[in-house]
């Protein structure tokens, strides 16, 4: 497969992804990652929250280590297990702070927890969230083109997805995905329904072959056949894997970008080479 032309691909917004470190070192290499992709001048960047809670210090301060550098931060809340008042000494130690963006989650508890808590959908803390902080907050949501793995079937998954938009969700961010017709599927289902909020595809680059297909069979995510045996039949020559995965990925966001995604999310793992090279293969940068 060789790169397409993106002469004819317009420039729209994007926002990055983080995961807190959980050392000194990986702090500093993640400081250092951001400065590099500052220069996709991000809509916002996004920081991930552990199961339960449980990197909630590592979340809040590397989103305060972005709103210091200049750049527009959205901390990631999960609120299974959590109660009323936890939430909501959060939230305003989060509007203390200077957030006006949350990524709103149900999430997973702990291993070994009872699912305990307030909180039993993703809905229920958007609601809550509404009523404690009116408009203060602008509210992302998840959304799954290909269903939510713990789903029962498209239609309930819709339904989740409805309440949680009816619950006053600005926006949404997808899971990764590979197949833009999930995405524009699901897209289109959504607005037959009334739900016209934005619904921003989630890019992951191909970083590793064995590391991303252990991680989609995981969570849900569909590697295409196509994709999968490719990757696979690389082995573990790196470069190959690497050419093969930033021409599939950009490919994809140029389909989506032609049929209309409002932005796009890149979930980068904390390292920046593979999205620069995507955003400069789409005229980003």
């Amino acid at each position: 497969m060789t790169p397409t032309s993106s002469n004819t691909v317009q420039r729209i917004p994007l926002s990055l992804e983080f995961f807190p470190p959980k050392t000194q070192a990986g702090a500093q290499k993640l400081r250092d990652t951001r400065t590099e992709l500052y220069v996709l001048h991000p809509e916002f960047c996004s920081v991930t929250y552990g199961a339960g809670g449980s990197t909630q210090a590592g979340t809040f301060t590397t989103v305060a280590e972005i709103l210091a550098e200049g750049q527009a931060a959205a901390s990631h809340f999960s609120c299974i297990g959590a109660t009323h008042e936890k939430v909501r000494a959060e939230l305003q130690e989060l509007k203390t702070m200077g957030v006006n963006r949350i990524v709103a989650l149900r999430g997973d508890l702990p291993s070994g927890y009872g699912i305990g808590g307030q909180f039993h959908y993703a809905s229920d803390l958007v609601a809550f969230i509404r009523a404690e902080t009116g408009e203060h907050f602008h509210i992302e949501v998840a959304a799954y083109p290909e269903m939510h793995p713990q789903a029962h079937s498209p239609q309930k998954d819709l339904q989740a997805f409805a309440a949680k938009v009816q619950a006053g969700a600005n926006s949404a961010i997808t899971q990764y995905f590979f197949n833009a017709d999930a995405y524009l599927r699901f897209r289109d289902d959504t607005h037959r329904l009334g739900l016209n909020i934005p619904i921003v595809p989630g890019i992951m680059p191909v970083m590793g072959a064995s590391q991303l297909l252990r991680f989609s069979d995981a969570c849900g995510a569909e590697v295409p056949r196509w994709m999968r045996t490719r990757l696979q039949s690389f082995g573990d020559d790196v470069n190959s894997i690497r050419a093969f995965g930033l021409d599939a990925v950009t490919a994809l966001c140029e389909r989506l970008i032609r049929e209309g995604a409002p932005s796009l999310h890149f979930y980068t793992m904390n390292q920046s080479p593979l999205v620069l090279e995507i955003s400069k293969r789409l005229h980003l940068i």
